[in-house]
């Protein structure tokens, strides 16, 4: 059993050490906080051990789940791999492209494995149909959240955007070409709704948009691509699949779906439910980190995952200013 702790002990800090509490998987050795009062309060109400001192608390563990605040996710990962403890970083994986960059290069100087807590990899409703999903060849995106003060320091690209640039891009095995973007600040003082189209090398287009000034919650996801169309709702978790193919005497009856276009072309149409395991794909994310530390497996979202998701992240920001 691989010994935890965590670092941070905000509202996503708290959710983090009530699952790690529960997995078979580790062990919580307890966590940190850069606020001494809210670490006493956290260990007087749930009995989680504080560590007032980050090196105290490295010193013994294996692992270490960074949930800071994104602008100290650099100096926390960096302490924590030098002395050789594997890291799980919270999205964005760090401030700046560059400090990313350092951070994978320390990784692989120390020989220890990171993961970045995109969780949206996880939902079940993506899991379902990802293998479902070939050579897509148009996204559309629409991640709407009711204002919320929690993260508004930083452009909702950020804060929101990026769960949505992380999934295109690992099912768009192709380099971005082009990017169009615009936001607009409406409370915050960085852009609170943005709109941003990619093309990609292949010909793959994405139109993505993002707003934390909804009247109502939306994260959905529609997918096309060559003979189907996939749509994920993230939030409510539930997808589907479309599906089209010549129609024929052989695969039609009286109660097909056929369509006919202009050229005389018939199309049958068919739909497909994939089952839903319900989960926490907080828990997951976490879990399958320490399956790949144990077991040598794969890992979910890489370093270099999260990377790219803030580089491409930064670049629509910097559009935003053009």
């Amino acid at each position: 059993m691989l010994k935890i702790g965590v670092a941070g002990a905000g509202h996503l800090g708290k959710i983090h050490l009530k699952l790690l509490e529960q997995s078979p998987k580790y062990k919580l050795v307890g966590f940190y906080d850069v606020d001494t009062d809210n670490g006493n309060n956290i260990e007087s109400k749930f009995g989680y051990t504080f560590y007032a001192d980050l090196d105290d608390l490295l010193d013994k563990v294996d692992v270490l789940d960074i949930v800071t605040p994104t602008l100290s996710h650099f100096e926390v990962a960096k302490k924590a791999i030098r002395k050789g403890k594997h890291v799980f970083l919270e999205k964005p994986i760090a401030h700046t492209n560059e400090e990313a960059q350092e951070i994978i290069s320390l990784a692989k100087e120390y020989n220890v494995k990171g993961q970045v807590g995109h969780v949206e990899r996880f939902n079940p409703a993506f899991s379902a149909l990802k293998n479902q999903i070939k050579k897509p060849l148009f996204i559309e995106a629409h991640r709407l959240a009711e204002f919320n003060p929690r993260g508004t320091d930083v452009p909702v690209v950020l804060d929101l955007m990026i769960h949505d640039l992380d999934v295109i891009l690992s099912i768009v095995k192709s380099e971005v070409k082009e990017i169009h973007s615009s936001g607009v600040s409406v409370i915050s003082e960085t852009p609170d709704i943005a709109n941003v189209r990619l093309a990609f090398e292949n010909g793959c287009v994405a139109n993505i948009t993002t707003s934390r000034i909804s009247m109502k919650n939306m994260r959905k996801m529609r997918i096309f691509q060559k003979d189907a169309y996939v749509a994920i709702d993230f939030l409510e978790k539930k997808s589907e699949i479309i599906r089209m193919e010549d129609a024929t005497d052989s695969n039609t009856d009286d109660f097909s779906m056929v369509l006919e276009n202009a050229e005389k072309q018939k199309k049958k149409i068919w739909f497909e439910y994939p089952k839903i395991e319900a989960n926490n794909a907080i828990l997951d994310e976490l879990e399958s980190f320490a399956d790949a530390i144990v077991d040598d497996k794969e890992i979910p979202v890489t370093l270099e995952d999260g990377q790219k998701a803030l580089a491409l992240a930064l670049q629509i920001i910097e559009k935003f200013n053009k």
